[in-house]
């Protein structure tokens, strides 16, 4: 494995490493200086947050008309009626359509099925 040099090459420009040191210094301060305004709301203590927040929620309601306001919610009970299953097949055979076949539980409400082979063609 090839050895990391942890020194630059003797034969570098000292005035050279000079000039790049002081350009990552001022690029360091330049950020320090603009991370202030980009940043800066990070630094706000929580409490003046919820401070905040809790002036907003003092707020009075507001009386909407009779028509504009949320009626209560309605239970699902009273409109969907759930009765119990019929009992499980014990074969793989009686699962086709086993719930199909009690009138209570069918699937196809309001249409009768037509056979194509009843239609005469003359």
């Amino acid at each position: 494995m090839a050895h990391r040099r942890t020194h630059p090459a003797p034969s570098c420009n000292f005035v050279a490493r000079d000039n790049c040191w002081k350009k990552y210094i001022e690029s360091e301060l330049e950020a320090a200086r603009r991370w202030s305004h980009k940043w800066g709301f990070l630094k706000t203590p929580a409490e003046e947050l919820i401070e905040d927040e809790k002036k907003e929620n003092t707020k009075p309601k507001i009386q909407f008309p009779e028509h504009l306001q949320v009626r209560p919610v309605t239970p699902v009970e009273k409109y969907i009626k759930v009765i119990p299953s019929p009992p499980v097949p014990k074969t793989t055979q009686g699962f086709i359509g086993w719930r199909s076949a009690v009138p209570g539980l069918e699937l196809e409400c309001g249409f009768q099925i037509q056979s194509c082979k009843e239609r005469s063609l003359l």
